[in-house]
């Protein structure tokens, strides 16, 4: 029986082109004239065959992991997303409704009752201790607006102890198990965490785990797995060849989280774990509470299929997407998608702050019910379009051409694209403060928006913050306050209470209890 589902589940997969890019390499058998002629005639039936151009002329380990990526794709799959995002079909044109969610949907720790917000934070320890919790980090980007070709979440931001973003995410699994342990008086609370990247950075993150000993995480608790890719698109629909042995492609955007979920085992082990419940964030933002108990407590209780954390948008242009209801479904509209009307337009019952508001920091629970039914969405989410100068190889002469403008698409999903299939009673929403939970890391040192430095900046002022209300006092000879509180002392401010009465001279780190 379960190998019949998993042949019913395989299919599936090669009929939606959800294969792993990782896949490519698994043989290095040349395959036999027999095999390259069926997957040629099935690539000709679909007008592709020029991928095949070079193939004769390919050495034998060349043949081998060309066959594999090609095999890997299904043209007929790959001409039906073409044709959607180069020719997209037109829609009547009619305004769309856009509202915010309803309070019954929404909860804001700006005005949350003390006595909510404790209930959802024990509720979402108990989970934790239950380890029915996991987290799932989207890392596949790389630093280069960074000025690194590592993976951003290597990055180094500049803190005194000169912690990676990795580093501190993973120390905040680690605080936040220990923290379920000590309250409800337990041994081996486990948060697994899996780490999904894309092709250029899963060597180069799997090599920085074990060179720094999984940050003190075990490692049988931490699975790193890739996104897949999608070929790039020629503007006239034609899969781009990067070489003569290698098609063109590029990762399949945030929102390929969802099939990666099935062509990586994270799913299958998540069963085996007995998971209930998903945290699931961007690793560029050195705020991020990882597993958050009261954030998974707040979605638990309200029994939802995905709930999102949003923060307050600092003005009307700001240039944020925004959660909302669009035409009376969850969604994420873009600020180039809104009118200066709308964007401007005041909260009818508090006319000091915008209507449209809720702005996405990209921090999502998922019941892990929800993900046990991706077979029966996945192939329902749209592809959307970034037109690009891709280089290509010229199947007239095998040169490779650098274009001067975009001659090409690449195809991505976003993650909130399967929030409109929701039910508006299976999805939620917390607004949580932006000083407290939300710092991106996005560009280059020196900027002075989202930078390295404000990055810095935005940690050592939270942590200033905690030795104060711990009833520390700070001194410094600059006009900032800046103390880095690491993870492993505090996870949310909660046990500093040995600094009662101490002063203490920024910068400075607090590592240990002393």
């Amino acid at each position: 029986m379960a190998e019949a589902i998993k042949d019913t589940v395989n299919n599936l997969l090669e009929k939606l082109n959800l294969t792993s890019s990782k896949d490519e390499s698994v043989s290095t058998k040349p395959p036999s004239d027999e095999e390259v002629k069926e997957l040629k005639e099935k690539y000709e039936q679909h007008g592709q065959e020029h991928v095949f151009t070079f193939f004769d002329e390919l050495n034998a380990s060349d043949k081998a992991a060309f066959y594999q990526q090609l095999k890997g794709f299904n043209p007929e799959y790959i001409n039906e997303i073409a044709e959607k995002a180069l020719h997209p079909p037109k829609e009547e044109e009619s305004e769309s409704k856009l509202e915010p969610l309803p309070e019954s949907a929404t909860a804001s720790v700006l005005d949350s009752e003390a006595s909510d917000l404790d209930s959802w934070y024990d509720h979402g320890l108990d989970l934790v201790s239950q380890n029915k919790v996991a987290v799932i980090l989207m890392a596949g980007g790389q630093g280069t607006r960074l000025g690194s070709s590592e993976p951003k979440g290597c990055f180094n931001i500049g803190l005194p102890s000169n912690k990676s973003l990795f580093q501190i995410q993973a120390e905040r699994i680690w605080k936040v198990q220990k923290l379920a342990e000590k309250k409800h008086g337990k041994e081996n609370v486990v948060v697994p965490w899996y780490v999904m990247t894309s092709g250029p950075t899963r060597g180069p993150t799997e090599k920085f785990f074990e060179e720094h000993n999984y940050f003190g995480l075990l490692k049988k608790n931490v699975m790193i797995f890739e996104q897949g890719v999608l070929p790039c698109i020629s503007m006239d629909g034609k899969i781009l060849l990067e070489s003569k042995s290698r098609v063109a492609v590029a990762p399949d955007g945030n929102g390929g989280i969802y099939q990666a979920l099935l062509t990586s085992s994270v799913r299958t082990d998540m069963r085996k774990r007995s998971i209930e419940h998903v945290h699931a964030y961007c690793v560029d933002n050195c705020l991020v509470k990882v597993a958050d108990p009261a954030f998974l407590g707040f979605a638990a209780s309200k029994h939802v299929s995905i709930a999102t954390k949003v923060v307050r948008k600092r003005n009307a242009k700001e240039s944020v997407g925004l959660i909302l209801l669009k035409d009376n479904k969850p969604g994420v509209v873009e600020y180039s998608e809104i009118d200066k009307d709308t964007a401007e337009a005041k909260d009818a019952k508090h006319p000091d702050i915008l209507k449209f508001r809720a702005a996405n920091i990209v921090n999502h629970y998922y019941s892990f019910a929800f993900l046990e039914s991706i077979e029966e969405w996945v192939h329902k989410l749209p592809h959307h379009v970034a037109k690009k100068k891709i280089p290509y190889c010229d199947i007239q002469n095998g040169e490779t051409v650098k274009p001067d403008k975009p001659n090409g698409i690449k195809l991505e999903q976003f993650v909130f694209d399967v929030f409109p299939l929701l039910e508006l009673d299976k999805f939620a929403s917390m607004e949580v403060r932006r000083e407290d939970e939300f710092s991106p890391l996005k560009n280059a040192r020196g900027t002075g928006e989202d930078d390295p430095d404000t990055s810095k900046r935005d940690t050592m002022v939270q942590g200033a913050k905690w030795v104060q209300a711990a009833g520390a006092r700070v001194e410094s000879e600059g006009s900032e306050l800046e103390i880095e509180v690491s993870p492993l002392i505090s996870y949310g401010g909660e046990g500093l209470e040995f600094l009662k009465g101490k002063t203490i001279k920024a910068p400075a780190v607090i590592e240990k209890e002393e």
